[in-house]
């Protein structure tokens, strides 16, 4: 028993040692701070995880160089391994053995000797207080005073190939840093490559990409809502905000991600590729949204200086209006970055012009000046006074356009859209300017010359077609028309007279039409009340703003003329304040009409059938309705002199009125 009794004791206490090894060691794998101390060793596999555990600190080392260890961020919550930051990216450890440990108030990696091989190097003397490191949900890793919220230094300030939300680029006054990317040598080597993205601060900032020293792309100056004029291909951003600030303390870009579950970021490739990418969850992947430089025309200067590239042309390189190639040679053997010359030199005396240039990535900025406060129309008379000035813009395309820059010297990187850009404006010589002006003159007179020949024939046909019909009008009696339907219905005496006229014992109105086609916008569908087996109702207008019915007979009815006949001769004489009243009708060729009062709240079951409508119905309005019915009905029963059975009640042939 005694045995037994202690192996259970044993089991027991062998339990409890794996359970504090499991949970020291889950301790030690995350953490969410470094205190001055702790350390950071790779032999530990311990890395340090932002609070909300989006992003990861640790050591790591890639495949292709596993004898290569860096110390790097990477996204905790994405499960393809993404790295956004590389501390020692140009001395790496050469063996598993280092160390991320805080000294003399500052970050250092140490290789298995104890030498540094990385630091953050600050001279902050006067910290006294306890530092801490701490990796926060933007990716941003900070060293700070224990308790504080301000960073004695991070990781933002010193980009690798990725920009991050909240991440800045560009200039800082007060720490004197300009922040820019760059790339990875190769995508398995995180040493820095030869490509480099840097904002430009001075004059209107942009954005180069360069090989080494060379300038290879330029994204265009800022307009207001973003670098450059084009409109990239993209998808959908709204969950992007941008923010672009240009001042005494800072001129720095900078972007938020405004839904917690999207993940996107800027990088520049190894191969040179400025680009923006999205993780999509679904497919694993990350998805490029849009990149720069896309073709030929993106390449800097690839058209020389007064060329711009379009990549709809071939060649894709042309000549602004006013310039020539610079050389003669057959195009497709010249070399287009020699660029243009002007045909015309400028005079300077107030003589030159403007030729507008639209959707056009403005030139190279480096030989501009910017006043934000005046618009364009001043930005032209300031170019205009200065010799030196070859080109200007709006420096703002928000709202129309405002702002203005100015280019002096040769003009550079221009090219054309096919969607976006905005209007550049290219100093031009008056004989230039001249030639232009000749050939727009011609065009603007041969157009108002067709369009007063046209107009003139039209005005006389429709002399001639009005002349015409008043000669019809009056000599023809309606009597022997050859329309037997105005004799035997309307029409009881032989009189000379025209359509418009009324008739003497009927009082009914005889329209062109002309007029009612103008009524109802041409029969439009738009103002179709309703279709029955004779014809269509439509809502018409008359000149006079008096609204009417008008039912157009269908030429295909079989029943059509009879049904015409019978109800102008029958309809015409029933006078009753409950029946819809015929106001007139139509003969025209194979066109009968009929016009009738216009009844505005529609027929009844517009009204007993239709949600909304029905409940405005109480019951002391249907109860008039129905009474209103039932007076009608009599009096086309008993009252009338012509003694009617409807035989076809419907609710759709019973209108309301006003009332």
């Amino acid at each position: 028993m005694r045995s037994i009794s202690n192996y259970h004791h044993a089991y027991t206490f062998i339990r409890f040692i794996l359970f504090v090894l499991i949970v020291f060691q889950a301790f030690s794998i995350s953490a969410k701070t470094l205190s001055a101390t702790e350390s950071l060793t790779i032999s530990s596999n311990k890395t340090i995880t932002s609070s909300g555990e989006i992003f990861e600190l640790g050591f790591f080392n890639l495949p292709s160089t596993s004898s290569r260890w860096y110390l790097g961020i990477w996204y905790k919550k994405i499960s393809r391994r993404t790295y956004v930051w590389v501390a020692n990216r140009d001395n790496p450890l050469s063996s598993p053995n280092g160390t991320l440990k805080i000294l003399d108030n500052n970050l250092a990696i140490f290789d298995q000797s104890d030498t540094p091989v990385w630091s953050t190097n600050l001279t902050e003397g006067h910290v006294r207080s306890a530092v801490v490191a701490e990796l926060l949900d933007n990716g941003n890793f900070v060293l700070r005073v224990l308790n504080s919220n301000g960073f004695l230094w991070q990781s933002f300030d010193f980009p690798t190939d990725t920009l991050l939300p909240e991440m800045k680029l560009g200039w800082d006054n007060k720490t004197g840093l300009n922040r820019f990317l760059r790339s990875w040598k190769a995508p398995d080597d995180p040493s820095s490559g030869d490509f480099s993205t840097k904002l430009k601060t001075n004059g209107f900032p942009e954005f180069y990409v360069c090989n080494k020293e060379l300038i290879m792309y330029r994204s265009g100056p800022w307009n207001g809502i973003r670098f450059g004029s084009d409109v990239p291909e993209t998808k959908p951003t709204d969950y992007l905000v941008y923010n672009f600030t240009a001042s005494n303390e800072e001129v720095t870009y900078s972007y938020l991600v405004t839904k917690t579950n999207i993940y996107s970021r800027i990088i520049l490739s190894s191969t040179g590729l400025f680009e923006r990418l999205t993780w999509l969850e679904t497919a694993k992947t990350w998805d490029q949204l849009w990149y720069s430089p896309k073709d030929q025309c993106d390449n800097y200067k690839q058209c020389g200086s007064y060329g711009y590239c379009d990549s709809s042309t071939s060649p894709s390189c042309n000549c602004i209006k006013g310039f020539e190639p610079r050389n003669e040679q057959v195009p497709g053997l010249r070399d287009d970055s020699d660029g243009c010359l002007r045909k015309t030199r400028l005079s300077c005396k107030g003589r030159d012009g403007f030729v507008r240039l639209k959707k056009m990535k403005l030139p190279d900025t480096k030989a501009t000046s910017v006043d934000r406060g005046i618009g364009l129309k001043e930005c032209e008379e300031r170019c205009s006074k200065d010799c030196n000035c070859t080109a200007f813009a709006s420096s703002d395309i928000r709202n129309g356009g405002s702002g203005c820059v100015v280019w002096t010297g040769e003009i550079l990187d221009v090219r054309n859209h096919a969607n976006g850009g905005q209007d550049l404006y290219v100093r031009l010589a008056a004989a230039d300017l001249e030639d232009r002006r000749g050939r727009n003159r011609k065009i603007i007179g041969l157009s108002i010359g067709v369009s007063i020949f046209f107009l003139l024939s039209l005005i006389i046909f429709c002399f001639w077609k009005r002349k015409q019909k008043r000669l019809i009008a009056t000599e023809t009696p309606i009597g022997e028309s050859q329309d037997s339907l105005v004799n035997e219905v309307v029409i009881s005496s032989k009189i000379y007279t025209s359509r418009e006229m009324k008739t003497e014992d009927l009082e009914l109105q005889l329209m062109d039409f002309e007029t009612i086609a103008m009524a109802t916008n041409n029969f439009s569908d738009y103002n179709k009340l309703g279709q029955g087996g004779f014809g269509i109702v439509y809502k018409g207008k008359l000149l006079n703003g008096k609204e009417i019915a008008v039912k157009r007979l269908s030429k295909m009815s079989l029943q059509g003329v009879d049904e015409f006949k019978n109800e102008v001769r029958v309809i015409a004489r029933l006078q009753h304040i409950n029946l819809v009243r015929l106001l007139g009708c139509c003969v025209d060729g194979d066109e009968k009409i009929l016009i009738y009062e216009y009844l505005e709240n529609l027929s009844l079951d517009s009204h007993l059938f239709d949600k909304n409508r029905c409940s405005n119905l109480n019951w002391q309005m249907r109860f008039d309705i129905t009474k209103g019915i039932a007076r009608g009905l009599l009096y086309l029963h008993q009252d009338s002199r012509l003694r009617i059975i409807h035989r076809d009640l419907k609710d759709v042939w019973t209108g309301r009125d006003r009332s």
